[in-house]
């Protein structure tokens, strides 16, 4: 009898055989939403890294010749395209070179980030859970810290609320910005806590964590984060009552929208102090006081210096780059009073968008924010409208994509949520009969 050999098979190294299996295009995409959120409550370098990271995860998929048509025909990436194609377009015509080479790097995220949701392979329903958990119990213990601090010296904060001042959280976010996260993470802890994965641990730490959130909004004071708050609870109210006809549910949600701020006023005397000094605040504007050392009349002063130049130029705006040019060119012609130092920026993203891209810009906006909500299953979601509202409402007090981490929060959690919502919903993989726990299941 002869022997028959067979060649020696050589083993597969097993980053390869991850690669085949598509958990290293999975794994680097969870890698980077963990770092994306660790970076938006520490640190600017993991915000500025995690993207990148995702962008890589996503040319990791094995299958990434397959997915890349799929991602084109996902329509919520079209809007966050169109709005850097308006940006590059600008380019023709800016007289800010330097400031338009800059937004041209910023702003690479809105092609990026949705790329990255719509190419890599998905995360699995316990890995996405896990990062809404990191999400809330972080935000949740970031201010449960910062009311730590507040409380060394209470009276002393209490003064500064009075003079028109915030508290930044304790891991040094803007006020504005951190007022919007507690607001986010408070409605997605309640959601959260109804998913099959929450166990009973997990369900108390979650229910810790909106408590820290609602008790940090009140007892700071964040002005923008309470009205996000309490709008969204107002639009919540209305769908119980009108659209789900669930009257004892709406009633006692609008006995809390009633009961909550007034409790608060009563009880806090930093909320107190926030109300009074608002008043005083917008006072000087009517009055045409000095504004230079109050924000909400600075503000005030900075959209009627917006609607100007929005008129002048309708269609394309001076252009994103353009626009604090465009801005302190008119405070020149129109000044309310202020000093150079104490000229602030728009402070509305609608204007904003309106004065940088005109009624094109706007328009492009308005369907990155509302566009998803045309699609039943992203109205069905509970963290994509709430999402999608939630920075609506605050983007009428603040120009929030001005900013790097306010940018970064509205892009990861776009990605996150509403691409990742339309990947999903074209495959048929998701969702429930009721529609409630969605995302991340």
């Amino acid at each position: 009898m002869t022997l028959i050999t067979t060649p020696a098979t050589t083993p597969t190294p097993v980053w390869k055989a991850w690669w085949r299996s598509g958990r290293l295009s999975q794994y680097l995409l969870l890698l980077a939403c963990a770092a994306g959120v660790a970076g938006l409550l520490t640190s600017r370098a993991l915000v500025a890294l995690s993207p990148v990271a995702a962008v890589v995860a996503a040319f990791l998929n094995p299958n990434v010749r397959k997915e890349v048509p799929c991602w084109l025909r996902l329509r919520t990436v079209w809007a966050p395209a169109g709005l850097y194609l308006l940006l590059f377009l600008s380019g023709l015509y800016t007289q800010e070179w330097p400031t338009w080479r800059h937004e041209m790097y910023r702003l690479l995220p809105w092609l990026g980030v949705p790329l990255a949701f719509g190419v890599a392979v998905p995360l699995s329903a316990r890995q996405r859970f896990w990062v809404g958990l990191l999400f809330v119990g972080g935000v949740g213990l970031v201010g449960a810290a910062t009311m730590g601090q507040y409380f060394l010296d209470p009276a002393t904060a209490n003064v500064a609320f009075g003079l028109g001042q915030s508290m930044p959280s304790i891991t040094r976010i803007f006020h504005i910005h951190f007022g919007l996260m507690l607001a986010l993470a408070t409605f997605f802890g309640v959601s959260l806590r109804r998913e099959p994965w929450a166990n009973k641990l997990q369900r108390t730490v979650l229910l810790l964590a909106v408590g820290s959130c609602i008790l940090t909004l009140h007892v700071l004071a964040y002005r923008t984060g309470l009205m996000a708050l309490y709008g969204m609870l107002l639009i919540d109210t209305f769908l119980v009552l009108i659209v789900q006809r669930r009257l004892w549910l709406g009633l006692a949600l609008l006995l809390g929208l009633t009961l909550g701020p007034w409790i608060a006023y009563q009880s806090l005397e930093s909320v107190q102090q926030r109300v009074e000094s608002t008043i005083y605040d917008i006072l000087q504007f009517e009055l045409k006081h000095d504004i230079n050392q109050y924000s909400l009349s600075r503000r005030l002063a900075a959209w009627q210096t917006a609607a100007v130049i929005a008129r002048q130029h309708p269609l394309l705006g001076v252009g994103p780059a353009d626009a604090y040019r465009a801005m302190m060119k008119q405070y020149d012609l129109q000044s309310y009073g202020l000093q150079r130092e104490n000229r602030v920026m728009i402070h509305n993203q609608y204007l904003h968008q309106l004065v940088g891209g005109g009624l094109v810009g706007l328009g492009l906006w308005l369907f990155v924010l509302f566009g998803p909500l045309m699609q039943p299953a992203q109205r069905r979601n509970p963290y994509v409208y709430r999402f999608l509202l939630l920075q609506a409402l605050a983007m009428m007090v603040d120009s929030l994509l001005e900013l790097q981490i306010s940018y970064n929060l509205f892009v990861f959690l776009y990605g996150f949520l509403v691409v990742a919502t339309e990947r999903r919903t074209t495959r048929k993989t998701f969702l429930p009969a009721d529609g409630i726990s969605s995302t991340f299941v």
